[in-house]
């Protein structure tokens, strides 16, 4: 098995489980996913098959979610899974405010990371040390949030904001709602989250992972999942190189540096990397 599956992952679970019900499931162990889900979460979950676990890390790092901001509510996850820290009525919020306050959130920001996260300290993750009780000290990161469109707001005591946000890799959503709430002095945090694209990957192509089984089993290619690459395609002299380890001459190469995608005939054959008239491998697939 080859290739990758656009997973929509169902609510309750982690993207380890997921994994690990895809593994017993199509009895393959090489199984990876892009880019971690929270098991309150759920939507795209970009999975990789076999060799293609090794191309994992150059699917694209743009996303796109819609989440559900609760204010007046501030938690130990910075979502709804989390403890009550505090709570406070915030009927007076108007969506005007709002908004004003969104622009802020918007291009290249600091964000810290949620307390329960997957970011590893000194080898342990995050969510382990917060569940033992200890309290790290974790820098800011700079993330990249592309736009914010305001689908829906409730009114209330605990009025709700549902958005869709498009952002960069590395961008916390639970974060960004319990900043948000922080931003308009009532606190925040997120009430439910789909993530609608990632890797290159949509939810309306997706499929549950109860469909998925060794006879029904709907691969795509690292062509069509890697989209955002140039591919080019290799001789049968060129792959012998290629297979090789070697560099291999090709003209018409994109500007140096520049990360491509490798095929011989319909087959994904690696990812190279351009330097001059040469195809430099960086990752090579036999598989």
């Amino acid at each position: 098995m080859f290739g990758f599956l656009n997973l929509n992952k169902p609510p309750g679970c982690t993207s380890h489980d997921c994994i690990n019900e895809l593994r017993r499931r199509l009895r393959l162990k090489r199984i990876g996913h892009g880019g971690t889900l929270d098991p309150m979460a759920t939507g795209v979950l970009p999975i990789a098959l076999g060799a293609a676990t090794r191309l994992l890390p150059y699917l694209s790092d743009r996303k796109a979610y819609i989440g559900t901001v609760r204010f007046g509510i501030t938690t130990t996850t910075d979502d709804i899974t989390g403890n009550i820290c505090q709570e406070q009525a915030a009927s007076h919020l108007t969506l005007e405010a709002i908004e004003e306050q969104l622009r802020k959130f918007i291009g290249k920001i600091e964000q810290y990371p949620p307390a329960y996260s997957a970011i590893q300290v000194d080898g342990q993750r995050l969510y382990t040390l917060a569940r033992a009780g200890e309290v790290v000290s974790v820098p800011p990161r700079i993330v990249e949030v592309y736009s914010i469109d305001v689908l829906n707001w409730q009114a209330g005591r605990y009025p709700e904001l549902t958005l869709r946000i498009t952002c960069g890799g590395g961008t916390y959503i639970r974060a960004l709602a319990r900043d948000l709430g922080a931003a308009l002095g009532v606190g925040g945090t997120l009430a439910a989250l789909q993530r609608i694209e990632s890797g290159g990957l949509r939810i309306a192509e997706s499929h549950s992972l109860e469909s998925i089984s060794p006879e029904h089993l709907p691969l795509l290619s690292p062509q069509a999942v890697l989209r955002h690459l140039r591919w080019l395609e290799l001789n049968e002299a060129q792959l012998k190189d290629w297979y090789h380890g070697r560099a291999v001459l090709f003209e018409g190469l994109p500007a140096a540096e520049t990360l491509v995608g490798v095929t011989f005939g319909d087959t994904c054959v690696g990812v190279g990397i351009s330097g001059g008239d040469r195809l430099h491998p960086k990752v090579v697939l036999k598989e």
